[in-house]
């Protein structure tokens, strides 16, 4: 597995990287040698913050952590992605490795998730719309996310309110 350590508002340590390999060892078992993980440290006042990206053929996996140890928020994330995949197990499996399983018994007691439940469904429409009209809908709402047609590109964008503050969009590409 490929490692990518970042730190914003600081450096992180050899240490905290060779920690992080070891971590993720765990979870590299279940994706094999060509996903890539990136790691991003950041530290804040009183806390500090980790988040851990894992990519693997098409797939993402994500968590994030505060702690007041970058170590323990780095043991968080880990815990968190592989409760994530086990979770998910059987539709994971099909996409990851066959055999990525075999070694984990302990998954079996999860339950799989063979259908969602979809307890509301609603349609929207689409007018085009810029950025700064589409975050200011969302926020006229009162609404965490938004989607709309991008005026600029003409593609379905989303635009959200990020946890940190600010604003995030999400461009959709098409392979």
């Amino acid at each position: 597995m490929k490692i990518t350590v970042i730190g914003r508002k600081c450096t992180p340590r050899d240490s905290f990287k060779e920690r992080a390999e070891k971590r993720l060892k765990k979870v590299e078992k279940f994706f094999g040698a060509d996903a890539e993980a990136k790691i991003t440290a950041t530290v804040e006042k009183n806390e500090q913050i980790v988040e851990v990206t894992i990519f693997h053929d098409g797939m993402f996996f994500r968590s994030q952590e505060r702690a007041q140890n970058m170590n323990d928020a780095l043991d968080r994330c880990a815990d968190s992605i592989v409760r994530q995949i086990r979770k998910n197990k059987t539709k994971v499996e099909k996409r990851l490795r066959s055999g990525a399983f075999d070694a984990y018994e302990a998954i079996d007691s999860f339950e799989p998730e063979d259908s969602y439940e979809i307890v509301r469904s609603k349609e929207i429409a689409l007018k085009p719309q810029s950025i700064d009209e589409a975050i200011l809908q969302m926020n006229l709402l009162d609404h965490r996310f938004y989607v709309f047609l991008n005026s600029a590109n003409d593609k379905i964008c989303v635009v959200y309110a990020r946890n940190e503050g600010g604003y995030g969009l999400i461009i959709p590409e098409v392979d």
